[in-house]
């Protein structure tokens, strides 16, 4: 039996196009009824009650569900989320205070980058998400939070190598008949993909980006990151130039901070180097600690706060605009590099 059509993913105009003959001012109300989070048509009391039941008969509202919720003392919440396929993946709910709460959301299920120091990366590639998948993730963390002021695409997965749902996604969660949430309030995470950096420019979505640098040392970089290898940080630097004179925004450029590995005075040296010609804050993530993850066979270590504050210090001293990541999320593996604390699919009986 073919599966229904899941409408969570549709922008307003493919849902039109889907719903036809329907009248266009029905499918809006529908439209605002799914960003508000609706779980069945049965609560949607502005349409009849004969259209509800033709509408539940071919549709479905979602296609995810979530199978396990954790929460940590600092007010993190991590979601185990099923897919209609079984797998699994991660989604994170950010508390800063009172006033900034932040939906961590996946792309990807699993991920192919193999960084060293990110445990989603030891899980290996399973596929990627489709833009209801990447949607509802958003809805099931509304749920625990409806005061959500802001969005990270820095969950499981790659966001650049799925820009098509990604894009979708985006336009859903933005539209004005929606939930019409502010591009400037939702950030994408790149590992540093230099095509997906260029038709990003030329063609969006106009949000904030993020590079996961960790280090502009090209040698020690690609042994942290792989992609490196085939996107070298020259080539890098010019895609950043090249979106920033298309959106005039500042870049994030993130760098994941592991003991003795890339606190040095020379990584602080490379790092000015890298952000020379660009519009850029430095946001400081000291390593978030996962088991037997190592490089070349030598465990990561954390580094001491000792470490971080000289680090941040040069960097200042050098005229670059730093932050630092407070942890959240450690009590539950929901910190930065932590996810994917389950399998990808569940074990076969």
């Amino acid at each position: 039996m073919d599966q229904k059509i899941v409408l969570s993913g549709l922008p307003l105009e493919a849902l039109t196009e889907v719903l036809a003959p329907l009248p266009s001012f029905r499918s809006k109300q529908i439209f605002k009824w799914i960003s508000r989070g609706a779980r069945s048509f049965d609560g949607m009391t502005d349409l009849s009650e004969e259209l509800r039941g033709d509408l539940a008969a071919r549709f479905e509202l979602r296609s995810t569900v979530v199978s396990s919720k954790l929460e940590d003392r600092d007010g993190t919440v991590k979601l185990q989320i099923t897919l209609r396929d079984g797998a699994k993946i991660e989604a994170v709910l950010l508390v800063d205070g009172e006033d900034r709460k932040t939906a961590c959301l996946s792309s990807q299920a699993g991920c192919p980058m193999g960084c060293v120091f990110c445990k989603t990366g030891t899980l290996g590639f399973l596929r990627n998400l489709t833009s209801a998948e990447i949607v509802e993730q958003y809805f099931h963390l509304l749920e625990i939070a409806p005061d959500l002021s802001h969005i990270v695409v820095m969950g499981m997965g790659e966001p650049l190598l799925n820009l098509d749902a990604l894009r979708t996604a985006v336009a859903i969660l933005t539209d004005e008949n929606g939930l019409a949430l502010s591009k400037r309030r939702i950030t994408l995470s790149t590992s540093g993909i230099v095509e997906g950096i260029r038709e990003l420019a030329d063609r969006g979505p106009e949000t904030r980006l993020a590079l996961s640098l960790t280090t502009a040392d090209d040698e020690l970089r690609s042994r942290l990151m792989p992609i490196n290898k085939t996107n070298s940080l020259d080539r890098l630097k010019e895609a950043l130039v090249y979106y920033q004179k298309r959106y005039k925004k500042r870049i994030t450029l993130e760098a994941v901070l592991l003991k003795g590995l890339n606190t040095r005075l020379e990584d602080a040296r490379a790092l000015k180097n890298f952000a020379q010609g660009l519009e850029t804050i430095i946001n400081l993530i000291p390593w978030n600690p996962v088991e037997d993850l190592s490089l070349e066979g030598e465990a990561l270590q954390e580094p001491t706060e000792a470490e971080v504050e000289r680090f941040a210090l040069e960097l200042e001293r050098r005229g670059l605009a730093v932050t630092r990541r407070y942890r959240k999320g450690r009590g539950v593996a929901g910190a930065c590099g932590q996810l994917g604390s389950t399998e990808l699919f569940p074990p076969q009986r």
